[in-house]
């Protein structure tokens, strides 16, 4: 636990700081929770809104909207005309600009240093971002004895944190899972794990991952047969136990959003390199939703 404590520390430091990076605002009667880009004369604001990235330009006390409308198969590039129009004090054309956000974000960096000399950008290195979610699912735990290979359910909690900016395709998470006892296997665990995923498919709308469990506390509940010597018959005992280990084992997963918050699905433990199975078929899955803090 106290290997633990300095990377709850360290997430609860973050969260804190991260929290003033969204800001609300009211754009035509509606409002939006937005991002700040860049920040300058010229102004780049933009967020995930209903699984699409939404862009907005704020000059002054003018907010507008960075569209790309396509109608008949052309797009109309409206954000070029709207660029244009707010940088005419400048010697600067649009015309190359694409709805991204490295290239609107290079065009408003450019835009703030022709009109000011002493502007500097300065952008954050990191936007971490932060989601929490609950789950259920069931699993066989091929990494316990299990003689009948029974199947046992579990439910947990995720809390994942992420760069938005550099680490896009990465993420940590901190998961604590319980299993539960079954009528045909006495074995119950609680364990709190640290994880590193990989998103080899990331859309606004879709992510796909592979997880790796780096370490985990677990504490667990099981029963076991005790002999005072090879010829006494024995007696079940209930033992419980608690151990810190690196399991290093391998899932896969998929993150779909809708509006607020994802729903999640996960095959977990498929491959472990540092703890033995029980040479069972591994059957670990779960189902949750987790949301954006």
């Amino acid at each position: 636990m106290k290997l633990l404590t300095p990377i709850f520390t360290f997430i609860l430091f973050v969260f804190s700081c991260g929290l003033h990076a969204q800001k609300q605002y009211i754009i035509d009667g509606q409002t939006y929770t937005l991002k700040t880009e860049v920040e300058g004369k010229l102004t780049l604001l933009w967020n995930t809104i209903d699984g699409r990235y939404r862009y907005f330009s704020k000059k002054g006390d003018e907010i507008i909207p960075l569209t790309n409308t396509k109608v008949n198969g052309d797009y109309k590039e409206e954000f070029k005309t709207v660029l244009q129009k707010q940088t005419s004090d400048a010697n600067l054309s649009a015309n190359d600009v694409i709805l991204t956000l490295p290239s609107l974000h290079a065009f408003f960096v450019k835009y703030n240093t022709l009109t000011n000399p002493n502007y500097s950008d300065e952008k954050a290195s990191v936007n971490l971002q932060f989601r929490i979610g609950v789950f259920v699912g069931v699993t066989n735990s091929i990494f316990s004895a299990n003689p009948a290979n029974a199947s046992q359910a579990t439910a947990g909690a995720d809390f994942e944190l992420i760069d938005a900016v550099k680490l896009k395709r990465h993420s940590m998470l901190l998961r604590f899972e319980q299993t539960f006892e079954s009528d045909d296997y006495n074995y119950s665990a609680s364990e709190l794990s640290l994880n590193y995923r990989f998103k080899f498919i990331k859309t606004a709308r879709f992510d796909a991952y592979i997880n790796t469990k780096i370490a985990a506390l677990r504490h667990f509940k099981k029963e076991q047969l005790y002999k005072e010597n090879s010829s006494d018959a024995g007696e079940i005992r209930e033992i419980s136990e608690s151990d810190f280990y690196a399991p290093v084992t391998f899932g896969i997963g998929a993150d779909y959003k809708i509006k607020a918050g994802y729903i999640t699905f996960s095959y977990n433990d498929i491959l472990g390199l540092g703890i033995d199975s029980n040479g069972e078929f591994p059957l670990d899955f779960s189902l949750g939703y987790k949301f954006n803090l």
